[in-house]
């Protein structure tokens, strides 16, 4: 998961950029990007870390412009080195660089095609430098010395037959405009924004509506699935439909936990979404376990805080703080090794000993991904005095991988992989497991907008929305993405670079 955001402004676009990454670090803390144009020149900072870590002073002296993109990352597949770091660049035609959410899954068959009929080399394994390149090759083919609007919408038309998967991008075409556009599916999120200033309107699309927020504008709409969005560097905004095969089914899991609370994506609420979550899950918690005498409700912070709160109120139960969370830790199944994420989760979360000791407890979480985290929390719960401790997820069972842009492990390492869940409780160390039923979650999150008919849910289903998602590519994945891959790959590339700094 990734986070973009593009501005075109009539003042400099710097501070805004970095705030609004700033408010969208959330969906990526490996990298951060900002790319402005000043007198036709691109100007780049990237690099591995958090925005306040990349970004100092002196870089942003240096990123000036009143137009750019940036983006905050976390690897979805290979390594989290800073070669990866977007936004990426590419000097034909006229000068292009682009940032990406979301994963491609003919990603080989568009390099093979690349090299063998547009002649150009991706250098990365990364499917945004990929997908920038796609682009490129169609903007060479539908526009001659000068660039048009139509011309714009005419290769995204083209890439949206080429490229498969999700995508939400943000591209800037020095001496044009800035380019949008989201797939046809609306897998991941994409909003437009706009604000008033005495030269002229000034436009903003991003990741999340928080971003426009954070910088002033005021939200316009979503960019639809298939649509491309483009705004010239003097403030003129276009827009087409791109696709005519585009449908809206977005990805649930962005209500459930990446979206931050006070986003909107797709007219829905997500602190709403969450609320829902929490009543539909109380309601079900009531019909199973009404046999149990639960003194206290208990969140794992912090996204399902309010998930947890409608449930105790469901329930007429006691709601209470019961972790303290230490914020300046990543999210752990976001890391790369399962040492790493073991030894993390006692830094990150520390028990109010008062909140447990002599109780029965119901912890609840967003989700159960790995099993790592809700295992050591328990335990948690336990060392500090809980007499039983119950575990719930507002979440299904996670079972499939995601392909779209969410960097959830290989089946194998899916605690609930070929498990019921009888036995993922005991795995977990629970005194009783509930997870929410995949009706009620659509339900929960369809509230806040009835005209969505289907939501991406392949997580929970296995059931993947472009249809394309094969055994051997699921293989495959599991050979990029299982923890001993990953730093295989991040030796290679560590040895790589070093072997550059040295020459």
């Amino acid at each position: 998961m990734c986070g973009v955001v593009g501005i075109v402004s009539h003042s400099p676009v710097n501070q805004y950029l970095y705030d609004a990454l700033t408010v969208l670090q959330h969906r990526g803390q490996d990298a951060a990007g900002i790319m402005t144009i000043n007198n036709g020149m691109f100007k780049l900072r990237k690099a591995n870390g958090l925005v306040r870590d990349v970004f100092e002073q002196k870089h942003m002296f240096r990123l000036a412009g009143n137009w750019g993109i940036g983006h905050v990352r976390y690897p979805t597949a290979g390594s989290s080195t800073s070669a990866e770091a977007q936004p990426f660049y590419t000097n034909s035609p006229f000068g292009i660089s682009l940032a990406h959410n979301g994963n491609l899954t003919n990603a080989e068959d568009l390099r093979a095609e690349l090299k063998s009929e547009a002649r150009r080399h991706v250098n990365t394994s990364s499917d945004s430098e990929l997908l920038m390149n796609l682009f490129a090759h169609q903007i060479c083919e539908s526009a001659d010395m000068d660039l048009q609007p139509e011309n714009v919408f005419t290769a995204v038309k083209a890439v949206h037959k080429k490229a498969r998967g999700a995508y939400a991008v943000v591209a800037a075409i020095v001496g044009y405009g800035l380019v949008a556009f989201r797939d046809i599916n609306g897998v991941r999120p994409l909003v437009l924004g706009q604000r008033e200033a005495e030269q002229g309107m000034e436009y903003m699309v991003a990741s999340e509506s928080v971003a426009l927020d954070a910088v002033g504008f005021s939200f316009v709409r979503d960019v639809a699935p298939g649509e491309a969005v483009y705004i010239t560097e003097d403030g003129q905004l276009y827009s087409e439909q791109c696709s005519d095969e585009a449908k809206l089914v977005p990805c649930i899991f962005e209500y459930v936990y990446f979206a931050r609370p006070d986003s909107a994506i797709d007219g829905i609420s997500v602190y709403d979404a969450r609320v829902q979550m929490g009543k539909k899950l109380g309601q079900k918690i009531k019909r199973v376990w009404d046999h149990l005498d639960i003194d206290v409700v208990i969140p794992i912070p912090e996204t399902s805080c309010d998930i947890a709160l409608e449930i105790a109120s469901t329930l007429n139960i006691p709601y209470r703080q019961g972790y303290v969370k230490n914020r300046y830790i990543g999210r752990t199944f976001i890391m790369p090794g399962q040492q790493q994420r073991r030894k993390s989760v006692r830094r990150k979360l520390n028990a109010i000993a008062s909140e447990f000791k002599g109780k029965n407890v119901l912890l609840v979480d967003d989700s159960i991904v790995r099993g790592t985290t809700s295992e050591q929390i328990i335990e948690m719960a336990r060392e500090a005095g809980a007499k039983k401790v119950y575990f719930a997820s507002a979440a299904p069972e996670i079972r499939f991988p995601n392909v779209y842009g969410i960097d959830m492990p290989t089946p194998n390492e899916l605690i609930a992989y070929g498990r019921d869940v009888e036995e993922v409780c005991e795995m977990i160390k629970a005194d009783g497991l509930i997870f929410q039923d995949i009706e009620d979650l659509v339900v929960a999150v369809k509230t806040g907008n009835e005209t969505i008919s289907k939501f991406e849910t392949s997580v929970f289903d296995g059931n993947y929305i472009t249809g394309d998602v094969t055994q051997e590519y699921l293989d495959r994945l599991d050979n990029i993405r299982n923890d001993s891959a990953k730093a295989q790959e991040n030796q290679n590339q560590t040895a790589s670079l070093d072997i550059h700094n040295i020459n």
